[in-house]
């Protein structure tokens, strides 16, 4: 019998297309700005002008492709590459449709026909491999060695905040389940350029916190701001405080496996630390949209924020978008710094090579003193870069006529050095992992004491507070089966009270946090200071709690 290889299909090149499309920002990713688009030979690029250097380019047979008619959005995401484009009317939207999907069908059948090629050459060019390596070594070195400098320096120093034994948990009652028979491609792909937020998950998928929770875990190490309200050059004051606002991120360095639980709307979270002299509270005060708000104080600072996470899939990314500023304020100089979150992705969500990065700018204000403002870029992954660049932090302390004063960086997984100091040094450098952490969904010291819930706290708190929610609880326990169950039943009780409301004619009321305009007229919500006073008299036993569970 004679077998023959089927050859791939021939096909006519499809024509270019070009023109002006709108294309969300990426820095700090608000807004659309315009973009001259050049579709040709299955590649899209684009520049500021037909005349500029390219800015960007995306193979569109590497790329799943939304499209949202009403909108007349087209989102491209190839797993390492998300382009988010706007048409500004119908046709033109129809047209670069059927073009992106002339190109992807044109590039995948060329991409075949090139293999074998390519295979032949490959075994008769010993060198290519050399080549390629000796190509990605040349990038990386080029990649932003002062980084390479300041990864050195970091590595060398010891850890200037180890946190001491608070006779606190030090593990979680269960490890973590194995979620790989959840049907999560079913999930994601049924949601496509939605908000996750609103899609009720498994319990498996989750880890045992919420998002409540996680607003705390952004005080790990509220040291950092300890040591600013002591440090009087306002200069190296905001280099602490941007030291604060990158260490927020280390958490999700070993959590992208699973995801928070989401807060039912009137659920609260308390947190004291007597060991790190702040006390928290926070309360999810809208459910559509979302929002969760947080105030902590201690007495070198306070610290506040509402926050609304947008989580978003693009058919192999997953995007978490924040919104909502950062608020610290400094007891000794009366400083209010304000400060916006950068964008998080999950890339290759559905593979074995998934990984998280961060990436936008962050600006950091003064609100009472405009001496100096701290500017922080958290880089974008390079497809040559190497994986001891990924994570890359930069950043900069300008004074009043935008002159560079302080120079910091690192990455946000291992550390951040500042050069420029009097004395040059680490200024702040994760803790290291507990014992078993990835059997306890990579979770740190600090995250691990977040649910724990022991006998001599319980009679202080609300029925409403996190720590008794009983499908976490579960789950922590290691029973997910029953953690499914009353999940769906803690939901559709939510579902109830809505309706209830509804009725009436009337909205949910906010138990701890108001709603305000901050200084530049956002909305915003505000502790109303009532939590602890509550709590300590009459206690919250004998008041009237809502029935959350």
């Amino acid at each position: 019998h004679k077998f023959t290889k089927k050859s791939p299909q021939v096909m006519i090149t499809p024509g270019i297309c070009e023109g002006y499309l709108l294309k969300r920002r990426k820095w700090p990713l608000k807004g659309w700005h315009k973009r001259y688009f050049v579709l040709e030979g299955g590649t899209l690029r684009y520049s500021k002008s037909h005349q500029d250097v390219i800015q960007g380019s995306l193979d569109v047979s590497l790329a799943v492709m939304s499209i949202n008619k009403k909108s007349n959005r087209i989102d491209l995401d190839t797993g390492d590459i998300l382009y988010h484009i706007k048409a500004k009317s119908h046709d033109l939207f129809y047209i670069w449709v059927t073009k992106l999907q002339a190109h992807r069908l044109y590039k995948k059948n060329e991409t075949a026909n090139a293999h074998s090629s390519i295979i032949q050459i490959l075994s008769h060019t010993a060198m290519n491999k050399l080549i390629t390596n000796l190509i990605i070594l040349l990038f990386t070195y080029l990649e932003a060695s002062t980084t390479r400098k300041y990864r050195a320096s970091i590595s060398r120093t010891p850890n200037n905040f180890v946190p001491k034994s608070t006779g606190r948990r030090t593990a979680l009652p269960a490890h973590c389940p194995d979620n790989s028979h959840v049907g999560l491609m079913a999930i994601l792909y049924n949601n496509i350029g939605k908000d996750l937020a609103r899609v009720s998950m498994p319990a498996a998928l989750n880890e045992p916190v919420n998002l409540l929770q996680r607003l705390c875990e952004e005080l790990e190490y509220s040291e950092l701001l300890d040591v600013a309200n002591n440090t009087p050059d306002p200069y190296q004051r905001m280099v602490y405080i941007a030291a604060f606002a990158i260490s927020g991120y280390t958490t999700a360095t070993f959590r992208n496996r699973y995801k928070p639980f989401n807060p039912v709307l009137g659920e609260t979270y308390e947190c004291i630390r007597e060991d790190r002299g702040f006390r928290f509270i926070s309360e999810q005060v809208c459910h559509h949209p979302p929002i969760s708000a947080c105030h902590a104080e201690s007495e070198n600072f306070t610290f506040w924020q509402d926050q609304r996470w947008k989580n978003k899939f693009w058919g192999k990314s997953l995007e978490i978008l924040p919104t909502g500023m950062v608020n610290v304020t400094l007891s000794r100089y009366g400083d209010h710094y304000e400060w916006n979150k950068v964008v998080t992705c999950i890339h290759n969500v559905l593979s074995q090579q998934r990984y998280l990065e961060h990436y936008g700018e962050v600006t950091i204000q003064n609100l009472k003193n405009s001496t100096c403002t701290c500017k922080i870029t958290f880089v974008k992954s390079r497809y040559w870069g190497s994986d001891t660049n990924k994570n890359e932090v930069q950043g900069t302390v300008l004074d009043q006529g935008g002159s560079v004063i302080h120079r910091f960086g690192g990455l946000w997984h291992e550390g951040i050095f500042c050069d420029t100091l009097p004395t040059p040094k680490c200024i702040w450098k994760p803790n290291s992992q507990p014992k078993d952490y990835l059997q306890f969904y990579g979770f740190s010291t600090f995250a691990m004491e977040l649910n724990e819930l022991t006998p001599d706290l319980r009679p202080f708190l609300p029925p409403t507070d996190t720590r008794l929610r009983p499908d976490q609880r579960m789950l922590e326990e290691g029973n997910v089966s029953g953690a499914d169950r009353k999940k769906d039943e803690i939901e559709e009780l939510q579902r109830e009270r809505r309706k209830e409301l509804a009725k009436k004619g009337s909205e949910h009321t906010p138990r701890f946090f108001r709603k305000a305009k901050d200084s530049s007229g956002r909305d915003v919500w505000l502790n109303t200071g009532t939590y602890w006073e509550l709590r300590q008299n009459p206690g919250f036993a004998k008041l009237e709690n809502i029935t959350l569970w």
